[in-house]
Parts: C-alpha cells; sequence; structure tokens
C-alpha cells in the first residue's frame, strides 16, 4: 500500500494516515486496508504489548482533470450519393483517459469548419443538413473537436472525409465540349478519353452515330476555293469545260453584277438578277453528249411554289419565247428541259426529265451533274446516281435563224411584245456552273469534284476489333458503330478523329453530335443515353505574304524586239511566299512591347493565277504581241490566255512552277518605230484572290538606233535605276543621250560620230605611241587625266565574257546572258570589244566640256569595279 500510519501523540494516541509517494486516480481509483493500533507494552523493553482491534480504512481517490479527449481514428472517410439527406453519415468517437467519471466522459462533439452542409450529435454521429450534388462539390473535408463533460475539448481535431457520389446515369463520361484544331495538324482524336456508363446495366449491343456538321462552311463543309477549271483539271476531268460563272475580270465580265461571296466563288440570286452569257462562250449546237455540273443550295420560297426558277437557260433572243435548253427547279423538282431541233425523224422525242429529291429544297449545299448521253439523262447528287422518275416527250422545234441567248439566274424572254427581259428568276445560291460540250463525267471524276477537304477518320483501323461494325457516308461526315461489348465501343470511339487537308482552313466553329441506342437482353431499348453535343475549334490559319521581285527596268535594241523570238519580259522573276509569326515578349521590363520579336518563316504552297498586265494602251495586235510556247505548259497544271490586255495563267500549281513558265513569256513588237517604251504588271494569287501578291511592275525600253553597238553602250549607261537616282545630272548633259531613243537625235549623234571618227583614230594611234615612249609618266592636265582614267575604265565596262553579240551566237546564248549581267547590276548589253567601239565611246566623252564632265561622273560609277 502507497501508504504509511505514524503516531503523533503517544499519550492521546493521536496519529495520521499518510501517502508515502504521489496518488495517481488513473493508476488506482480506490484503497482498502486494515489499520491497528498498539500500545507501548510493559517494562522497559516494551514487551508484552497489546494491540487494538482491527479498523478497515476505505480511501477513495478524487480525479484531477488532466487530459484531453483523442479521437480513435486520425481521419474518418464516408462516401454518399447525391441528391439524399442521411440520418448518419458517419460516427466519430473519442476517448478522454481521465479516471473519474466527470472528466472521462464525452459529453459534446463539435464541427469545426465552418459553412458546410453538415451537423453532428452529442454521440458523434455526422448528417448531412441539404441534398449535396456531385456537379457542384465532389468532396467536403471537415474537421471536428470533442468535449469532456468538464468541457475541455482535444488537442488535435480530427479530418473527416465525406466524397459526393453522383446518382449513376447512363451515358458518355470523361469527354471535352471543345476541341481544338489547329491547321496542318492531320488527323486529331475527338474523345480520347471517352467511356460508356451504363450503371451495371446488361447491355447487348450498342449502336452510335458520330456527326460532323459542316453545311453552314462554304458550299457544304470545307472544299478548295479555287476556280471551277483548276479543280477540274486537278481531278483529271476531260478538258473543255466552260465556266458559266467565273470570278469578275475584264474577260469575264458578265458575272459582275452578280451578288458575290469572293471568297468561296459563291453567287447568290435573290429573284431579282440574271446573266447574259456573252455569244461564243458556249457552242450553240451542243451534241448528244455533253455535261452540266452545279452547286446549288435552295430553299422553298413562299408563294412562288407555281413559279419556275431557271438555273440555266438557252432560249430565243428575239422573236419568239422558245426554250432550246434549260435546267430549273420547280416545286422543288429538278426539271432538265431539251428540245431537238427538227431534222428528217420528225417524231416524239424525250423533252424533258424530272427528278424529285428531298434536297432540292432543303436549303443545304449539293452537288448537281447532269449527265446527257440522248435520250438517256442521268443526275449525279452528292456523287449518288438518280435517275428521273418522270420523261417527257415532244416535237422537235423547227428550225429558224433566230439567236439564241444563254443566261444564267433567270430566263431570256425574247418575244416580249413590250421589251425582252428576263424572267422566271432563281432564288438561291449557286456556284462552279459548268457546261462540257461533246464529253460526260465519269464517276470517279465527279466524286473528286464535289469532295471534303475535312471530315471523320479512324486511327489505326486494324485494332477496332472484329466485333466492331462502322460505316462512313461518301463525305465523311457521318460515322455509324455498332458492337455488342462496351469495352470494344469505348476503344473504337476513342480512335474517332477530325482531320482538315486544307492548308488554309475556313476558320470557325464544326458542331459534333454523339447519337447511342443501347439494347438489353429481352428489351428492345432499356437504357437511354444522352447526346453528346460538342464541337471543334478550327483556328486561323498563318496568313501568307507573297512577294514577286525581279528586274522592274531594262532597255533592249529594237531589233531585238522585233526578231522572231523577241524578248523575254521577265527572266529572273522569283515569287516567294513568307508567313509572319509574333513572339511574345518575356522581358517584363518592356512589358507595353507585348509582341516586339516578328519571325518571318518561308513557306509552300500552291498559286492559282498570275496575271502580266499591259499598263497604258492595250497591245496592238497588228504589230506587238506576248507569246509563251506552248511546250512551257507541258506536264505542269496551267492553262494560258492570251489578250491584248495581257496575259493570263492559271491553274493550282507550285510557284516553282509558275516562275519557269513566267521566265519563259516573251513579247515581241515589229513595229517598233511607233513605240519607245512599254509597261506591265506583274500580279499572282492564291485561292481565287484570297491571297494576292504585290503588284510587281515592269518597265521596258525600246532603243531606236542603227548602230547598235553605241546604243548598247548608251543603255549600259544610262539604265541603272540605283545609279541614276544617286547622281544630279546636269540639265542637258544626259538629257541628250535619254533623247536618243529619238530618231532625229540618233541620227544627229551618229553623223557626228562619222566625222570625228578620223580625228579619234589619230588620236588613239598619238596615244598609244605617247604611252610607249613616256610609260607611266606624270599627267599632262586635267584632260589628259581623265583621258588616262578613262581608257582604264574602258578596259573594265567590257566585259571579255560578253561576247553574244558577235555574229555566231544565237539570241537564246544573248539573252541568257543579258540576265546575267542584269543580275549584276547591269541593265542592258555592253558593246563589243573592238578598237571602233571604244574610239567612239572616246568620242563620246570628248564632247563639249558640259557633257564632259557628265560622262566623268558616269564613269565614276564603273570605277567601283577597279581593284584597289
Amino acid at each position: 500500500m502507497p501508504f504509511e500510519a505514524v503516531v503523533l501523540n503517544k499519550t492521546s494516541g493521536e496519529g495520521r494516515l499518510r501517502a508515502r509517494s504521489p496518488i495517481d486516480c488513473e493508476l488506482q481509483k480506490e484503497y482498502t486496508f486494515i489499520i491497528q493500533a498498539y500500545d507501548c507494552g510493559s517494562g522497559p523493553g516494551g514487551t508484552n504489548w497489546k494491540k487494538s482491534h482491527k479498523a478497515v480504512v476505505h480511501i477513495q481517490v478524487k480525479d484531477v482533470n488532466e487530459f484531453s479527449p483523442a479521437f480513435k481514428e486520425s481521419m474518418y472517410k464516408a462516401s454518399v450519393t447525391e441528391g439524399k439527406i442521411y440520418d448518419s453519415i458517419l460516427q466519430v468517437e473519442a476517448t478522454d483517459e481521465d479516471c473519474s467519471p466527470q472528466y472521462s466522459q464525452i459529453c459534446n462533439y463539435e464541427i469545426v469548419t465552418t459553412d458546410v452542409p453538415f451537423a453532428i450529435d452529442r454521440n458523434g454521429n455526422i448528417r448531412n443538413t441539404e441534398k449535396l450534388s456531385y456537379d457542384k462539390q465532389h468532396q467536403y473535408d471537415i474537421m471536428v473537436t470533442a468535449f469532456d463533460c468538464g468541457q475541455k475539448h482535444a488537442t488535435e481535431d480530427v479530418l473527416v472525409r465525406v466524397n459526393v457520389k453522383p446518382v449513376c446515369k447512363p451515358g458518355w463520361q470523361d469527354w471535352n465540349k471543345r476541341i481544338e484544331y489547329r491547321p496542318g495538324s492531320g488527323s486529331i482524336p475527338l474523345f480520347p478519353s471517352i467511356h460508356l456508363e451504363t450503371c451495371d446495366g446488361p447491355v447487348s449491343s450498342i449502336h452510335t452515330t458520330i456527326e460532323l456538321q459542316t453545311n453552314y462552311i462554304g458550299k457544304g463543309c470545307d472544299r478548295e476555293t479555287y476556280s471551277e477549271k483548276s479543280l477540274q483539271k486537278l481531278c483529271g476531268a476531260s478538258s473543255g469545260a466552260i465556266d458559266l460563272l467565273p470570278s469578275p475580270s475584264t474577260t469575264t465580265n458578265w458575272t459582275t453584277g452578280l451578288l458575290m461571296d469572293s471568297n468561296d466563288i459563291i453567287f447568290k440570286f435573290d429573284g431579282k438578277q440574271g446573266a447574259k452569257i456573252p455569244d461564243g462562250i458556249v457552242p450553240k449546237n451542243l451534241t448528244d453528249q455533253f455535261t452540266i455540273t452545279l452547286w446549288m443550295k435552295h430553299g422553298p420560297s413562299p408563294g412562288l411554289r407555281a413559279e419556275k426558277e431557271t438555273i440555266l437557260c438557252n432560249s430565243d433572243k428575239t422573236e419568239m419565247n422558245r426554250h432550246h435548253y434549260a435546267l430549273y427547279v420547280h416545286n422543288c423538282r429538278l426539271v432538265f428541259l431539251l428540245r431537238k431541233d427538227f431534222d428528217q425523224a420528225d417524231t416524239f422525242r424525250p423533252a424533258e426529265f424530272h427528278w424529285k429529291l428531298d434536297q432540292i429544297c432543303d436549303k443545304e449545299w449539293h452537288y448537281y451533274v447532269v449527265n446527257v448521253e440522248f435520250p438517256v439523262v442521268t443526275l449525279y447528287m452528292d456523287g449518288t446516281t438518280y435517275e428521273p422518275y418522270l420523261v417527257t416527250n415532244d416535237w422537235p422545234i423547227h428550225p429558224s435563224h433566230i439567236a439564241m441567248q444563254l443566261t444564267v439566274g433567270a430566263c431570256w424572254q425574247g418575244g416580249e411584245v413590250t421589251k425582252p427581259r428576263f424572267a422566271q428568276y432563281f432564288h438561291g445560291s449557286l456556284a462552279s456552273l459548268t457546261i462540257r460540250p461533246g464529253k460526260i463525267e465519269s464517276q470517279k471524276v465527279i466524286s473528286c469534284l464535289q469532295a471534303c477537304k475535312e471530315g471523320l477518320d479512324i486511327n489505326s483501323l486494324e485494332s477496332l476489333g472484329q466485333g466492331i461494325k462502322y460505316h462512313f457516308n461518301p463525305s465523311q461526315s457521318v460515322l455509324v458503330m455498332e458492337g455488342d461489348d462496351i469495352k470494344n465501343i469505348n476503344q473504337a470511339l476513342q480512335k474517332v478523329s477530325y482531320i482538315n487537308s486544307r492548308q488554309f482552313p475556313t476558320a470557325g466553329i464544326r458542331r459534333l453530335k454523339v447519337s447511342s441506342k443501347v439494347q438489353c437482353f429481352g428489351e428492345d431499348v432499356c437504357i437511354s443515353i444522352p447526346d453528346i453535343d460538342a464541337y471543334v475549334m478550327v483556328f486561323q490559319a498563318n496568313e501568307p505574304k507573297i512577294t514577286i521581285t525581279g528586274m522592274d527596268h531594262f532597255a533592249r535594241p529594237a531589233a531585238q524586239f522585233e526578231s522572231e523570238r523577241g524578248v523575254i519580259l521577265l527572266p529572273d522573276i522569283r515569287i516567294v511566299s513568307t508567313v509572319t509569326k509574333m513572339e511574345h515578349s518575356v522581358d517584363f521590363r518592356e512589358h507595353d512591347r507585348v509582341n516586339k520579336q516578328l519571325v518571318v518563316e518561308e513557306m509552300l504552297h500552291n498559286l492559282d493565277f498570275c496575271d502580266v498586265l499591259v499598263i497604258g494602251a492595250e497591245l496592238d495586235p497588228e504589230q506587238e504581241c506576248l507569246e509563251l510556247d506552248s511546250g512551257e505548259l507541258q506536264g505542269k497544271h496551267l492553262d494560258a490566255t492570251n489578250s491584248t490586255a495581257g496575259y493570263s495563267i492559271y491553274g493550282v500549281d507550285s510557284m516553282f512552277s509558275y516562275e519557269q513558265v513566267l521566265r519563259q513569256l516573251r513579247y515581241r513588237n515589229w513595229g517598233t518605230s511607233d513605240t519607245s517604251d512599254r509597261k506591265f504588271r506583274v500580279k499572282c494569287s492564291e485561292l481565287n484572290g484570297r491571297y494576292t501578291s504585290n503588284e510587281f511592275n515592269l518597265e521596258v525600253n525600246i532603243l531606236h538606233s542603227s548602230n547598235s553597238n553605241f546604243m548598247d553602250h548608251v543603255n549600259h549607261m544610262i539604265v541603272q535605276p540605283q545609279f541614276l537616282q544617286s547622281v544630279q545630272h546636269p540639265e542637258g548633259s544626259v538629257s541628250a543621250v535619254h533623247s536618243s531613243v529619238v530618231p532625229s537625235v540618233a541620227t544627229m549623234v551618229i553623223i557626228i560620230c562619222v566625222s570625228v571618227l578620223v580625228l579619234v583614230i589619230t588620236l588613239g594611234v598619238f596615244r598609244l605611241r605617247t604611252a610607249r615612249q613616256h610609260g607611266a609618266t606624270g599627267r599632262e592636265g586635267a584632260k589628259d587625266s581623265d583621258m588616262d582614267w578613262d581608257d582604264s575604265a574602258l578596259t573594265i565596262t567590257v566585259n571579255p565574257m560578253e561576247k553574244y553579240e558577235k555574229p555566231h551566237k544565237t539570241e537564246e546564248e544573248s539573252e541568257e546572258e543579258d540576265i546575267d549581267d542584269e543580275e549584276e547590276d547591269t541593265t542592258s548589253a555592253e558593246s563589243d570589244d573592238s578598237e571602233e567601239d571604244e574610239e567612239e565611246e572616246e568620242v563620246i566623252v570628248q564632247k563639249g566640256n558640259k557633257q564632259n564632265s557628265t560622262r566623268q561622273e558616269q564613269l565614276e560609277w564603273d570605277d567601283s569595279t577597279l581593284p584597289y
């Protein structure tokens, strides 16, 4: 026992019971023991002592609140389902090591975290005070403390984590609503982590449809916006297609007044406009075989259901209103009319062909091809064949000498009593309307012409699995997948991707819709799967800057222009395309300059036309022309047209191919006496003018002179744009040289040259003797000094490589060497290295003080070639 009893007073018998060491209630709450007292006994030795009766002592240890409550667990977790109110989500429990009931019992619990939808009772049961939402918050972390009955709280609070589980809803999980696509990215997956939640339903099969909605972009999707002729050449179509709705230009001006979307060459007809096709564009008499192609977007027009809406019409220009052939829409039916001319067989013939299709009035873009192999007419719509549901026969048209008028968007009524006018207007949009006489088009070409450049794709078809069935529509905008295993369907849908093969795609949104049907065992549809509504965001491509460079000014003797081959106009033309990229500044000290760096990268892409236009008066076909050998276009996707206004090269091909062709374009003028100069302008385009180059201007001077060597030297001296800008010529000095292109002045110069020829020879002989006798002696005056220096300059300006003017050289070689000289800032041919030419040059230097000073200034430019 940790107690002892001691005597305080032997006489009175008083004593004390005390603890020998500290007493701990937590070790033992009470003690019970027996105590006896002994007297002092008898005798000095204390013997014969007697003891008292036994007394029972009971000691109860009073508790002190020295311990705090402590939780049994370091952390509590629980899960709840959203939308339910729970009486108890979980119970927390704390203990206290104090020994007394007052201090050892937990009287209360409390949630320390504020603003949480939970409460706790005195027994530690936690409940939610409101319905929880998985979308609002997936998880709650709350801190809880405990109090004993002495109001001492726990030293450490405990974490209680409550996870909110969504109510199991069947549907697709883990997909993003926005998918970003940057041009040139190839094929990107749309839903790389998607999976289907069926809430443990017994699924037997899954049917899923993925639809890419692009009807509002261009002609129904992202297609190439090149001209119809260029596209037909790219697709391998037979030649001879006539574009009836070309981009407005000087040669194709009948579409100028129509409403137009310039980016995609789309023409909008509002029921008030029609276009007359000029005579000679389309042959008057089509053969029994021809093809009409067009893009059409058409919807029903309220109140006009009984009115014919003309797409294409060939009718009498005057006197009568006979329609020879026409393509029109009537009550949402497509009708093709073909009236044959009267011949020996005066019999009924097929004249009207009708097609009834929902797409004609669905206000969406569709591609129509009418193949005529009389008497059979076949319609292709979006690559699918349709036979006419109705064919009406008619008598042939009696022959007449009335001219015919071909129109688009309305039909010409030439027989109106008051005034000929348009009628039967079209309401809708048309594009790429062509007619090809004499041939019909193949299914392969038709499919190519209407092919989309964007669509759905599947990465690694091999890994789809044998249990997956899939099907694309022709434009690859709809994909249907079917399977009986959820895991396989998930993997298959994760491989569905979006691709856009255009280098410059149309920026904007492409909407995506995924709809699914799930079948269970023994039931048709047991689980409802919500549709996915997402979209692909296609970013704007970096716009290219197309730059044309080259020699912009040169002169040639008239004889070269009058030659059979003429003069090459653009021998060193260069076409370069660059794209500018912005780099964001990371220097915070220059925060005001966010985009301080420009990175220019060269990019390769195609061009679709380059025009070489004549500035000023048009070419006179009686004496001048632009020419290009037909062989230069072979092996390229290029065609060319020539007119008095200029030369046009068109077709989808590389910048390098255009450079090659332009460098072979020649200018001929066999009546140079009437012409002293010509100016031309070159401009190129990509995507029908969506991206255009700079306007490159070229000036060509025709030098008139019987002495070609003299004029060559003058040409060498004067046609230097950089030099002429840097030297201030006194009035009347160089102007005489410039005016040498006038025949009368040239004659005067020649007379002067001949009259001093003997003097020049004498001076030359004298100078040669002086040079032999005196060697390198001092100069004898300013004039002699100028002459000595000029002699050295003459030695340099006469290039020994320039022997192309000798008779045995061909004109092609002379032109090539002219090009080399021009690249070295020499814009025309130099004179021959003959003594006569040197003497004539000396004559030019010696003509008068004023001209002499000017000539010296010009000769100082040649000083740059001296080897110091």
